[in-house]
């Protein structure tokens, strides 16, 4: 495996980026000489760290090398910058990149989210968006309180086809928490849990500064069943229970959720419980 490899496998690790740049400062004492790839994941090992000194550095070798020109290198020391906190820096390397690419302006746009009107800038003049891009001027919006353009971001994505990712949602539900738009943030809500996102969902139920309604847990139980998870779909009937103990829809979702997994055990207990509290079937729920 190369020198080149194995660095940007620390890197990618997210746990072991002073050892990329040890290995690099190794690679290069051994006259070995490193290339665009190297350079790139050293810069981001440093972005990682927020040690843009140690960065310049690097910077400083791509360029006598004749690399500093490449976009991958030229990315990874904007991303450095933004992470460091030197924006001015950032906006700079990005102002000389030659040919600014997807990933450029992403890494400048993410950036300049603690300058919202900049950072609309940016993204305003690029040609392509991806779901980094529009999620990060979602997020840059829903973090500065502004709900609506956060809102109309999102609906400006799924219009050009683009499929937003659990960051998006959680952005967008942020969005809408902050400034109490309950239906439309029970509409993206909903959203995420026919996308699977599951785990997200509950961990922005968790999030919320007032406790979860019946519906809300009821809508993760369906959801649960649809995808299989058993164990939120559990914790799910819980909180619904906790609330309306004699509630037989979350009883019936349950029991549903186990029958789908072969749980047969689990569906008698719960088909027993019912009888001795004397639950009848509702219609409409199966």
């Amino acid at each position: 495996m190369s020198w080149t490899a194995i660095i940007t496998a620390y890197v990618q690790s997210g746990e072991c980026d002073i050892e990329a740049i040890e290995l690099f400062c190794r690679m290069i004492s051994g006259q070995i000489q490193p290339n665009q790839f190297s350079f790139s994941s050293v810069l981001k090992a440093c972005g990682n760290l927020s040690d843009p000194y140690i960065g310049e550095q690097v910077y400083g070798y791509a360029v006598k090398l004749g690399l500093a020109s490449v976009n991958c290198v030229g990315n990874s020391l904007i991303s450095m910058y933004a992470k460091s906190g030197r924006m001015e820096d950032a906006r700079k390397a990005f102002d000389i990149l030659f040919e600014k690419n997807l990933v450029s302006y992403n890494a400048i746009v993410d950036g300049l989210c603690g300058n919202i009107e900049s950072a609309f800038q940016v993204f305003d003049q690029m040609e392509d968006w991806n779901v980094i891009s529009w999620t990060s001027m979602i997020t840059g919006f829903a973090k500065h309180g502004f709900a609506a353009r956060a809102l109309e971001m999102f609906r400006k994505m799924l219009e050009t086809g683009t499929k937003p990712n659990e960051i998006t949602f959680v952005a967008v539900l942020s969005a809408c928490s902050h400034v109490g738009m309950i239906s439309e943030g029970r509409k993206h809500f909903n959203s995420m849990y026919e996308s699977g996102l599951l785990v997200e969902a509950m961990e922005f139920i968790n999030s919320m500064l007032f406790m979860a309604d019946t519906l809300v847990w009821r809508t993760l139980l369906g959801a649960c069943r649809v995808h299989g998870n058993t164990e939120l779909g559990k914790h799910a009937a819980e909180m619904i229970l906790e609330q309306e103990p004699n509630d037989p829809a979350a009883y019936i979702l349950l029991s549903n959720l186990h029958a789908s997994a072969g749980q047969w055990r689990d569906v008698t207990k719960i088909r027993k419980s019912m009888k001795e509290r004397n639950l009848i079937k509702e219609a409409g729920y199966s």
